[in-house]
């Protein structure tokens, strides 16, 4: 079983722009996080996670960018995001459990995000995750990858 940590947990009122990061947010099942514009229920892209090392790679090329700046709703530490199949189920904290469902994403055009930090990674290395079972969120919550 492969673990990671909550970095950062990253909220916005609408989409396609930088998401501002919060100490605690409240993921609700089947819905994402209460408060944040991309949190619908109705589909399977209800949160999104971002690895810390991929933003790190942008700052390395020179790009002024912090966890949220990407709008990944959680930034991760310590797990291949990528090496996970859809239908991977992964512990936060306590017990919210949620289900990956959806690798990378295909962006049709630059969105404010490209433009504000210069590139994005998001597409190639973010991924989404459905919410199965809700619970309170923090910073430095532990995140376990079932196998």
């Amino acid at each position: 079983m492969s673990k990671g940590k909550v970095v950062s947990i990253n909220i916005s009122d609408k989409k396609g722009v930088r998401k501002k990061p919060v100490k605690m947010a409240v993921i609700k099942k089947d819905f994402g996080i209460e408060g944040d514009a991309h949190a619908s229920g109705k589909w399977h892209r209800q949160i999104s996670l971002l690895a810390i090392e991929s933003i790190k790679k942008m700052q390395a090329l020179g790009l002024n960018v912090t966890p949220g700046d990407f709008a990944e709703n959680v930034t991760t530490e310590g797990i291949n995001l990528l090496k996970l199949p859809i239908g991977t189920k992964m512990t936060i904290g306590d017990n919210i459990e949620v289900e990956v469902s959806q690798i990378g994403k295909e962006c049709h055009s630059r969105c404010n995000i490209y433009y504000q930090a210069g590139d994005c990674v998001m597409p190639k290395e973010g991924i989404f995750v459905k919410v199965l079972k809700g619970g309170k969120i923090k910073e430095g919550d532990e995140i376990k990858v079932q196998s």
